[in-house]
C-alpha cells in the first residue's frame, strides 16, 4: 500500500516535470512577451538545474539546445523504470 503510493507520487512527480520541461521551451519561442518573462524565469529557477547536466554533456549547437530532448528522454525511462519496480521485487 506505501509503496505503491510512493510509486504513484514518484510517476506523478516526473510526468509533472516533463510538463514544466516542455512549457519553458515553448515560453522560450516567445522571448520580448512580457508577462512570460516571469514565467519563464520561474521554469527556469526549477528546470535549469537539471536541463544543466545535459547541457554539459551535450552544448547548443548551431542555436539548437538538445539538452531538453534527452532530459525528457531520461525522466521518460526513469518513470518506466520506476513503473516496473514493483514486479522487481519478489513476493513473500
Amino acid at each position: 500500500m506505501i509503496a505503491s503510493l510512493l510509486i504513484v507520487t514518484i510517476v506523478r512527480f516526473l510526468q509533472i516535470y516533463s510538463v514544466l520541461i516542455i512549457a519553458r521551451l515553448l515560453l522560450t519561442w516567445f522571448p520580448t512577451v512580457g508577462w512570460m518573462q516571469q514565467i519563464s524565469g520561474t521554469l527556469s529557477i526549477v528546470t535549469d538545474p537539471y536541463l544543466n547536466l545535459f547541457r554539459s554533456l551535450i552544448p547548443p549547437m548551431g542555436g539548437m539546445d538538445f539538452s531538453p530532448m534527452l532530459a525528457i528522454i531520461v525522466l521518460n525511462v526513469l518513470q518506466s523504470f520506476v513503473v516496473t519496480i514493483p514486479s522487481l521485487i519478489p513476493v513473500g
